[in-house]
């Protein structure tokens, strides 16, 4: 679908969305990724492999895996690579924490501005993960406003080191904008290699504390009124 920009020149909507991406996102390619420290090269190729079987050329395995607005993985190329993530820490006895996170009021934002919009501050809350998530770690886009992410957990890299910076990228994202802000709301799980669990349990118990949290915040905005 094309798009008039502010000078009135057509431009496609997958354009003004890439180009709203930091460099890092949309330089993405999965099989190419250089990946710190695990899944390896290898490991992912092979991975991926099995993923897509039928699926010899590269630019088709990276559409298969890749979500389209944001340039993270999708939800099929998020469990192939988190289910190799979690057998990789299991043989490690490397400990990891995931991330459920939910665009907050997206509806009210798709409703008040347009859809448009309501994508946009998808890309943008995309931005803001990327910008606080390393590239060694998973980072995907589960549906319309879920996102998820598996990273390794380390002194350096605590959920309250991650959490601190989260909000400061999303501080910035939403710095200089009037019409809304763009927040979420977070639910985190952590893989214990010593008693591990699957990745659809580990899913389910962010989940499960996300909607903890929005269930929280409501409560105390109906204590204030």
């Amino acid at each position: 679908m094309a798009l008039l920009d502010s000078q009135g020149s057509s431009v496609t909507q997958a354009t003004r969305f890439r180009t709203s991406l930091p460099k890092r996102a949309s330089d993405r390619r999965v099989l190419s990724m250089h990946r710190r420290k695990h899944p390896s090269e290898k490991d992912l190729e092979e991975m991926l492999s099995s993923a897509l079987p039928a699926a010899d050329d590269r630019e088709l395995r990276y559409l298969a895996l890749t979500d389209d607005l944001t340039c993270l993985y999708n939800r099929r190329g998020f469990f192939a690579a988190a289910t190799q993530q979690l057998k990789l820490a299991r043989r490690n006895a490397q400990g990891l924490l995931l991330f459920f996170c939910d665009v907050d009021n997206l509806k009210t934002i798709n409703d008040s501005h347009g859809h448009r919009e309501g994508d946009l501050a998808i890309v943008r809350a995309a931005g803001a993960l990327e910008q606080t998530f390393r590239g060694s770690d998973i980072l995907a886009r589960l549906s319309g406003d879920e996102f998820a992410v598996l990273t390794t957990e380390s002194s350096s890299q605590s959920q309250e080191v991650i959490l601190r910076r989260l909000e400061k990228s999303l501080k910035k994202s939403n710095a200089n904008q009037s019409r809304y802000r763009v927040s979420l709301s977070i639910g985190l799980a952590r893989f214990d290699p010593k008693h591990p669990v699957s990745l659809g349990a580990l899913l389910a118990q962010a989940d499960q504390a996300m909607y903890e949290q929005k269930r929280s915040r409501r409560v105390a905005c109906l204590s204030k009124v």
